[in-house]
């Protein structure tokens, strides 16, 4: 039986939330900011619209939906109404590119790098068109295969040896980060590196960059935002870290910058490689642009592939259904026990597909996104936005909505997402903002799923994970990305041979 992953959001009455003169909903957002992810989806659930209005001290203020309706209305019918970042926004702007970038966006690759102000149209069609090409896709699908093949199944191997407990969460993100440094600008920060006793390396780059996107997300959790900009202007405690982080990321971006430019030809596959030989940006630009890509791409898979395994581990017969079509296609292609399955291969995993999109409905890895109001307008459900004000859309709470999913909309169920004949039916980005929606829908969206298919497949074929507490569901962390609070422990067992074409 499928385990329901809805906790009491549903089953329990609650208070609509609350608005006081002068200070709005601000009470409300204190006393449940330790779980505000869950506080504000049972409020979006309990009401009639999916949409509720929210309030802060002075002029503060916006809706927060999960209408699809409004979904679509904010990312196309009136998407040049709803730019990215604002003043008014609970949401503060992440400062590690020059012109400063929207926190809690990170789910895409140039989707979001084009939010800068520099961003003209043409590099969003170069990037268009570079993402559309077989090189690129060849070249993530070469640098995914080599860090499995180097990298991660070495280091489960030595784990099973050692009967070491590991965080899956931490490893995934280790081999993220790894391998998109290796797409944006060809440069192996060796953050899956580990010794023969399952000790892990340190990377100073990756280190900062995780401690930039930590304390960025932190600003969010403060009741009074001039706290967080009083350490600022003193440069002290969590502010200093920060800023001495973003000086290390902008520094090592901008070294390796320079030196590609000398060096760069048209053999070069890279991203940075690309946009040096295709456009005229400044290395200031190009620095902003590969930021943005590693952040895009750091965390977003990572923490899906964490929610994936630990709702694995409570459904057996997913787990069993996923093998038998690994199996099916190994036995399709005659592919032998120690090969990777390649991009024609991943294709034909239909049920796996479906698999992770389910996982993404349930865990976004970006829950709730957020955009400026221009102008004065009014939303599909009757809802009032004032200019100035923010809008933002809950995708956790959409993926709880009966009216979107059904009544086992908090199962985890991979059979929804097939038809009749058992092929992949895609949903309604509009129902399913994972991927974001409208004409900034997210050009890294395939390669995602590469990344996603291509580790699932090696692991669940090679190795045996026991998610320890699996019966619990795990409490998540809002940073950039919902992740799991505390990591996703793990023992890893290796499989014994059996079959033609298993290890």
């Amino acid at each position: 039986m499928a385990i329901s992953i809805r906790y009491s959001l549903v089953l329990k009455e609650i208070d609509s939330l609350r608005t006081y003169p002068v200070v709005g909903t601000l009470p409300d957002f204190l006393k449940n900011r330790h779980r505000f992810l869950e506080w504000v989806t049972e409020v979006l659930i309990k009401h009639p619209a999916n949409t509720i209005a929210v309030r802060g001290p002075g002029d503060v203020g916006g809706i927060v939906t999960a209408n699809p309706m409004n979904v679509e209305h904010i990312l196309k019918t009136n998407f040049e109404n709803y730019p990215k970042g604002s003043a008014a926004s609970p949401w503060t702007a992440y400062p590690m590119s020059r012109q400063g970038l929207p926190t809690l966006t990170w789910r895409t690759v140039i989707s979001r790098i084009e939010e800068s102000p520099q961003m003209i149209p043409a590099q969003r069609k170069t990037a268009s068109f570079e993402f559309s090409k077989r090189s690129l896709r060849n070249f993530v699908m070469e640098t995914v295969q080599q860090e499995i093949q180097n990298r991660l199944i070495p280091f489960l191997q030595t784990a099973t040896k050692t009967n070491k407990t590991i965080d899956l969460q931490d490893i995934f993100e280790r081999f993220t980060f790894d391998n998109v440094c290796m797409v944006a600008f060809n440069y192996d920060p060796k953050f899956l590196f580990f010794d023969d006793s399952c000790n892990l390396s340190s990377s100073p780059f990756a280190l900062a960059f995780a401690n930039a996107a930590n304390i960025t997300a932190e600003r969010f959790r403060y009741a009074l935002p001039f706290l967080w900009k009083l350490k600022k202007h003193f440069n002290i405690g969590s502010e200093a870290i920060l800023k001495q982080s973003i000086s290390t990321v902008r520094d090592f971006a901008m070294k390796i910058i320079r030196s590609r430019r000398s060096s760069t030809n048209k053999e070069n596959t890279d991203l940075l490689s690309r946009f040096i030989i295709s456009t005229n940006n400044s290395d200031e630009l190009l620095r902003d642009i590969i930021i943005s890509f590693i952040l895009a791409g750091r965390e977003t898979t990572s923490s899906t592939l964490a929610w994936f395994f630990w709702l694995l581990s409570t459904t057996p017969q997913v787990e069993g259904k996923i093998i038998r079509e690994l199996e099916s296609v190994r036995t399709q292609f005659q592919k032998g026990p120690s090969e990777l399955f390649d991009y024609q291969e991943l294709q034909e995993m239909q049920y796996l597909h479906a698999a992770v999109s389910e996982a993404l409905r349930l865990y976004p890895p970006v829950a709730v996104d957020s955009r400026a109001c221009k102008e004065d307008d009014v939303m599909p459900d009757g809802s009032i936005v004032k200019k100035g004000q923010f809008v933002a859309y809950n995708a956790y709470a959409m993926g709880r909505l009966e009216a979107i999913w059904g009544r086992d909309c908090g199962s985890f169920v991979p059979e929804r997402w097939l038809d009749e004949k058992g092929m992949f039916r895609a949903e309604s980005p509009y129902r399913f903002p994972a991927f974001h929606a409208g004409p900034r829908m997210c050009l890294g969206k395939e390669m995602g799923y590469i990344q996603m298919k291509s580790i699932v497949a090696c692991v669940m074929e090679r190795f045996e994970i026991d998610v320890l507490g699996k019966d619990q569901c795990p409490k998540h962390f809002l940073s950039l990305t919902m992740r799991i609070k505390g990591g996703l422990p793990v023992r890893v067992r290796e499989k014994k041979m059996k079959g033609p074409y298993r290890i």
